[in-house]
């Protein structure tokens, strides 16, 4: 994988978590999901909605690989869904490369503002 490519699967992965995340259903979804593991069911009392309107954004976030679906061993019919780090990690990564930008950039203008005034 050459580093452009990998550049640009980097920046795909982050397009589909932003896309993910663009609903405020999703996100609350996601802050249900902070708390513990759930049920879907339970994901959708929380949310007062119905199974298959929760169910439609589990799939976007199951797609967008910020959520992953298990089952009990004892019973193949119930899924419960967990956070998955890596995109957050990569969201987090990205914010922080753009809080350096915009730090160097104030920076940059506070120097320029406030020139030094030991000079005569």
């Amino acid at each position: 994988m050459t580093p452009d490519s990998a550049h640009t699967g980097a920046m795909a992965m982050l397009d589909s978590t932003l896309a993910a995340l663009a609903d405020p259903t999703r996100r609350r979804v996601i802050d249900l999901l902070r708390e513990r593991p759930r049920r879907a069911g339970a994901l959708a009392a929380a949310l007062r909605m119905s199974a298959p309107a929760v169910s439609r954004h589990l799939r976007v976030l199951r797609a967008g690989k910020l959520i992953e679906e298990s089952h009990p061993d004892n019973d193949a019919r119930q899924r419960i869904y967990r956070l998955l780090p890596e995109p957050f990690d990569d969201l987090q990564n990205w914010l922080s490369q753009i809080q350096e930008f915009w730090t160097g950039q104030f920076d940059a203008l506070k120097a320029y503002a406030e020139p030094d005034q030991a000079a005569p």
